[in-house]
């Protein structure tokens, strides 16, 4: 959603349709913003004013009052501009004409609810595409896909925490230290823009310990990946077009969120949709090794989370055929436009 270009729209007297990238729960809160500010919960920057939990349904998780999409812990210049651009939103998508969302009805129904006239035509996704495609921030490391082949069915764990998530040193320390120690293989997305000469030179002796167990990369396909047989769990932070993504191929998550919305799509993956589990900080904030190869561990022994998993895969791929939820909204959304 580009609000300036909606500006021009709306000056122009142009029909306009949003989409919305995000998730629909996401898109329900920042709708609330006004009822926030009123009821004294968030103040005009989007600075909470009281910790409490805030329940837009019985049915779905509840949003805390400091983790909220525009929170950023410890950046509060980052915080009041993403906050700015939100509250901007509010107006555009209260006026538009259409209202589409990366979704899909089946997976989300109780959010979807809540904001009327969203038309859900997701998961969108490159395997549902033909033709080539560049989007991504870093070129992607395709060669993991012929180590991904040679390792056992179910056995490899994908860890990656999206385009904007930093660890510092003790943490990734943990990380390290915990995917060593799980004793499966593992594919590690370790984002070139955040390797300075300490980390280079940390990450040549990881290298070394692990040899072929485990492979670590700048940037992976990551739908290919995780539809890639020997994958068995996704170690995320919970982004929503991870999420999407890892929902369609019937992957298992263990949630690491990390700010903004990642924290509600982390409740809705392990407390509503039950295909995933969370990983719990100590009493100095960090993940430990311990919490990391036990979650493991649990994850990929857990039937349950597993037959949930493949029942979404399956969900998200009937959305998107003929006659499917989103497809259906899709078509009509076409055949709304030409008139």
């Amino acid at each position: 959603m580009v609000v300036p270009a909606l500006e021009v729209a709306e000056k122009m007297g142009i029909k306009m349709a949003i989409f919305w990238p995000a998730g629909p729960a996401t898109l329900a809160i920042i709708l609330s913003i006004p009822k926030l500010i009123q009821d004294r919960i968030i103040d005009t920057r989007g600075t909470p004013l009281k910790n409490e939990l805030i329940w837009q349904s019985k049915e779905i998780p509840a949003w805390t009052s400091t983790k909220l999409p525009w929170s950023c812990p410890g950046d509060l210049e980052c915080q009041e501009f993403l906050f700015g651009h939100v509250f901007r939103m509010n107006h555009f998508v209260k006026q538009c004409n259409w209202l589409l969302c990366n979704s899909f009805y089946e997976l989300d129904s109780l959010a979807l609810n809540l904001i009327p006239e969203i038309m859900p035509v997701g998961p969108l996704l490159l395997a549902n595409q033909s033709g080539s495609h560049i989007g991504s921030f870093w070129p992607e490391d395709s060669a993991c896909l012929s180590w991904l082949d040679k390792q056992p069915v179910d056995s490899v764990i994908y860890a990656s925490f999206g385009s904007t998530s930093t660890f510092n040193q003790q943490q990734l320390d943990e990380l390290a230290l915990g995917l060593e120690h799980i004793g499966q293989p593992f594919l590690w997305v370790f984002r070139s823009d955040i390797i300075n000469e300490a980390l280079s030179k940390f990450l040549d002796g990881f290298r070394t310990r692990i040899a072929d167990r485990g492979r670590i990369v700048n940037w992976a396909p990551q739908e290919q990946v995780l539809a890639h047989p020997s994958t068995a769990c996704f170690l995320s932070h919970c982004g929503w077009n991870s999420t999407l993504e890892g929902i369609s191929m019937g992957v298992p998550f263990l949630c690491w969120p990390y700010f903004t919305d990642q924290f509600q799509n982390k409740s809705y993956i392990c407390d509503i949709w039950k295909v995933g589990l969370g990983v719990n900080p100590d009493e100095n904030g960090i993940i430990t090794r311990h919490e990391i190869n036990t979650k493991i561990k649990t994850l990929l022994f857990d039937d349950g989370i597993k037959t949930n998993a493949l029942k979404l895969k399956e969900m998200a791929k009937k959305s998107v055929t003929e006659d499917g939820s989103s497809f259906k909204n899709f078509e009509s959304f076409i055949e709304q436009i030409k008139h």
